[in-house]
């Protein structure tokens, strides 16, 4: 199965995909797996912009259902869901400040800690409207991913 996944064309993509729907390492380590196996920039980038958005409409419509169940819970659940809250809770002044670029800018900066995900949690715990979210997320991964692109291709060889 691993050989698959590093010596096909549709394993590496599958791959960068798979590996970019994962939260904290997100497309900021699919777009360099797809570099390490000589995917072709755009299909790494689209592969992983792809994989990195197909878990936000579930988080943005899911995630405050799913915190209220783990509040409710005793132990390693509710410490979580506290835990998860106080960190999105971060960055509400980010947020406040500058609304939906600030989201924007939360998702677009590829470091530790930031991200889709990231920016979904925030968005939930905020209450801010799901629609104008999913549309900041999705401006924001792709300014990640071009920069990771550039970054792990060289900004030259993209053109």
């Amino acid at each position: 199965m691993i050989n698959w996944l590093t010596s096909s064309l549709f394993g590496r993509l599958l791959a960068t995909f798979l590996i970019s729907m994962l939260p904290v390492v997100e497309l900021r380590l699919g777009i360099p797996y797809g570099v390490g196996f000589g995917l072709n920039p755009w299909l790494a980038f689209a592969a992983a912009i792809i994989g990195n958005l197909v878990p936000i409409p579930f988080i943005l419509l899911l995630l405050d259902k799913i915190l209220e169940f783990m509040k409710k819970q005793k132990g390693i659940f509710g410490k979580a869901a506290n835990f998860l809250e106080n960190k999105a809770y971060k960055n509400k002044g980010t947020i406040d400040k500058y609304k939906a670029l600030g989201l924007i800018i939360l998702v677009a900066i590829p470091l530790p800690g930031t991200g889709a995900w990231t920016g979904a949690l925030v968005a939930t715990v905020l209450r801010m409207n799901r629609k104008t979210s999913f549309l900041c997320i999705i401006a924001g991964v792709f300014i990640a991913g071009f920069v990771v692109t550039a970054v792990s291709y060289g900004f030259a060889s993209l053109f």
